[in-house]
């Protein structure tokens, strides 16, 4: 059993969801990302780890702004894997990254699954890679024992969600259509989606974009097995490593009935 997946089964029996909170690999900078990610694994079930990449689609101003600032701070790739192998040594929950194909295509899918594994990465994430084009970075995950987990957003149809489950670890449910970033509310139709993934995927289902209070990662519990949240960390990143800890404390503890 792959680890992601033993995470969320401890969590399904502890009746709570698992917390993902995304950080940005290199942000603020490279000498100080460490101890941010430390801040992060703290309260964290699974580290989403975001690889900065100079074009990032998918991704609002908050996000797409620490990418840049990490790249100007002088990340690479290959520095995003050392970043991971050094917080594997301190953390045993779940590591995932997430990055745009590009990179991948740059660094070769074969051995940048066998790096990443090497690195204690569990899974990866790639938002612009869609499941019928994923073959050749799918036999390269599983080659090297990591999940890789696919994207489905409010306007997925069943064979697009069915398409989507050939992926392993989790379902990335995409709460609203658009970028990353905070929303002041969550879309009325979320529930409606997540069950109608759930007729067609048998995944645990984590809900990501637009999370950004405990209120609403409270409400996403209710319906899904994790809560991603990015952009929120982001904003408060700025106030410090320390500041960053406590979001993540209480965004966790929200995550947990009673």
């Amino acid at each position: 059993m792959s680890r992601l997946k033993s995470i969320f089964e401890r969590a399904k029996a502890q009746g709570r969801a698992v917390f993902m909170p995304y950080f940005t690999a290199g942000y603020p900078d490279l000498p100080r990302s460490p101890q941010y990610l430390e801040a992060v694994a703290r309260h964290a079930d699974i580290v989403e780890l975001g690889l900065p990449f100079s074009d990032p689609i998918a991704d609002g101003p908050t996000i797409q702004k620490s990418s840049e600032q990490a790249l100007r701070s002088g990340i690479t790739p290959r520095i995003t894997l050392q970043l991971a192998a050094q917080m594997r040594q301190r953390y045993a929950g779940g590591l995932v990254i997430m990055s745009y194909m590009n990179p991948i295509l740059t660094y070769g899918p074969q051995a940048f699954a066998r790096d990443a594994a090497q690195a204690g990465v569990d899974g990866l994430i790639v938002p612009d890679l869609p499941p019928e084009e994923a073959d050749e970075v799918l036999s390269a995950a599983q080659a090297s024992g990591l999940d890789l987990s696919f994207l489905v957003a409010p306007t997925s149809t069943p064979p697009r969600i069915r398409a989507a489950a050939r992926g392993s670890g989790f379902l990335y449910a995409v709460s609203v259509t658009g970028v990353t970033g905070m929303r002041d509310s969550l879309p009325p139709e979320l529930a409606a989606m997540i069950q109608l993934i759930r007729q067609h995927c048998s995944l645990p289902v984590a809900v990501g974009f637009g999370v950004a209070t405990s209120a609403q990662a409270r409400q996403i519990a209710q319906l899904a097995d994790g809560v991603i949240v990015g952009s929120a960390l982001i904003e408060r990143a700025k106030q410090g490593p320390v500041a960053l800890a406590e979001l993540c404390a209480e965004l966790a503890r929200a995550l947990t009935p009673g």
